[in-house]
């Protein structure tokens, strides 16, 4: 969930790196350095649709930090950023819990060592989130047990952990609140808590299902080397003795194409319902541009043969 960063106006640029910094340097601030590292462009696309929903400034500050100890970076400090930044963390401690499990991995045990008591503070001030996802991780696991062949299915699991992400934070934010927004603002009549809780849960949803589907086409090779599961190989009966990865691709590409674009303009429209008071341009070039390109990227392969 990137920007097209050269259709971006360098206003809106500063503005999105001040929000994916300032997410880095509040997980620094709260809980020490190490647990920075689980920060990703994601989050930063969480804290800036989040925020905009408020019609406070985003006030952005010129700080160093630990990567950047000499020239001043762009920070932007809010609830919203401080929120993405937890919930960053607690997928990265599930993600962590899985290796574990499933594939005894050290340095998973190793990290979840050091993350067990920010963890411990977090499940406390979110428990509803964390009991949200992790039975829906347990239905994902069932299902990836079970080989199951519907996509639909195993995208949904990971679907309502975004829907959850996205309402909570709205819940956390706003919920309590009164949302500002000026008295003669045409988004006026849709500033109710319920509107909005619904309105962000249908766009962390349909890009809960553009993610899983996304992952599980860029990993159709590893995959099939190491014999994890991918729902696309089961859904259109991949076989190995008949036709190649590449081949298979090629086969499935209109289906994968109809599915990827068709959940992206669900959260677009959904995007458009909801009174954003600011940064309207950034998260609609994330949205229109930056993950279009991905979607492309990852179905045609460009990224992978430019490496080579």
């Amino acid at each position: 969930m990137k920007i097209d960063k050269g259709e971006l106006k360098v206003r809106e640029y500063e503005v999105y790196c001040g929000y994916y910094c300032g997410i880095c340097k509040s997980i620094g601030r709260r809980y020490g350095q190490l647990p920075r590292m689980a920060l990703s462009y994601d989050a930063a696309f969480l804290a800036i649709l989040l925020a905009s929903i408020e019609d406070a400034p985003d006030a952005p500050l010129q700080e160093h930090c630990v990567v950047h100890p000499i020239k001043k970076k762009t920070m932007i400090y809010n609830r919203a950023v401080d929120y993405a930044g937890d919930v960053m963390l607690l997928l990265a401690w599930y993600k962590l819990l899985d290796d574990a499990k499933d594939e005894n991995r050290f340095y998973a045990k190793a990290t979840m060592v050091l993350l067990r008591s920010i963890y411990r503070v977090l499940r406390k001030q979110y428990p509803d989130l964390c009991k949200g996802i992790e039975e829906n991780l347990a239905k994902l696991a069932a299902l990836e047990q079970a080989k199951c062949d519907s996509i639909d299915q195993a995208a949904d699991a990971f679907s309502q952990i975004m829907k959850i992400i996205f309402q909570e934070g709205v819940r956390t934010l706003y919920e309590a609140d009164a949302v500002t927004i000026e008295p003669e603002h045409p988004a006026k009549e849709h500033a109710d808590p319920q509107f909005l809780i619904e309105t962000a849960g249908q766009i962390g949803w349909h890009l809960g299902k553009w993610i899983y589907l996304i992952d599980a086409v860029d990993d159709i090779e590893e995959n099939l080397k190491n014999g994890s599961y991918n729902p696309l190989l089961y859904r259109f009966s991949y076989d190995a003795s008949s036709e190649t990865p590449e081949a298979f691709r090629n086969r499935i590409e209109p289906d994968l194409r109809f599915n990827l674009f068709h959940y992206l303009a669900i959260a677009s429209n959904s995007l458009q319902e909801l009174p954003l008071q600011k940064n309207k341009g950034i998260l609609e070039n994330i949205l229109y541009l930056g993950m279009n390109r991905k979607t492309e990227e990852i179905i045609t392969r460009v990224e992978k043969k430019k490496r080579i």
